[in-house]
């Protein structure tokens, strides 16, 4: 029974860490870290940046595997979900800006000019999408 155990917890661990492997690798191939750190001229804190996103990923996970409850206020929570959208919204741009996305929708639609209107519309669609969830979930 515990080599049954042993080999089930095993190949969980194996699994975790191929999953955040993947994820980690993703998100540096995406640039999300390098881009904010030009974006924000702060090439030197790359590392600290790194090891942030790994620290959220392990309790991320650690948080989701027990069952942790925390009893925060209406303020701490508008905090973590402003960041988390934020966060999401970083991944879907990121994503968007390496598949060419934006240049090819805006050269087709002939909507040069209005790049940016373009981008902040599809911001403000994703965070009228999410609140409109949240309310439903209410």
């Amino acid at each position: 029974m515990w080599i049954q155990k042993s080999l089930l917890m095993l190949l969980g661990i194996s699994s975790g860490f191929t999953a955040a492997g993947g994820l980690f690798g993703f998100i540096v191939e995406l640039g999300v870290i390098a881009d904010f750190a030009d974006r924000t001229h702060t090439g030197e804190k790359i590392k600290f940046y790194e090891d942030c996103i790994a620290a959220g990923g392990i309790t991320g996970t650690i948080l989701s595997l027990f069952p942790i409850t925390f009893h925060f206020g209406t303020g701490v929570l508008t905090i973590l979900g402003l960041a988390s959208g934020i966060f999401v919204g970083c991944w879907a741009m990121a994503l968007a800006e390496i598949l060419n996305v934006y240049p090819i929708f805006s050269r087709r639609l002939k909507v040069v000019k209005y790049v940016g209107f373009v981008i902040v519309s599809i911001a403000l669609g994703k965070g009228i999408g999410a609140l409109l969830i949240l309310f439903y979930q209410w």
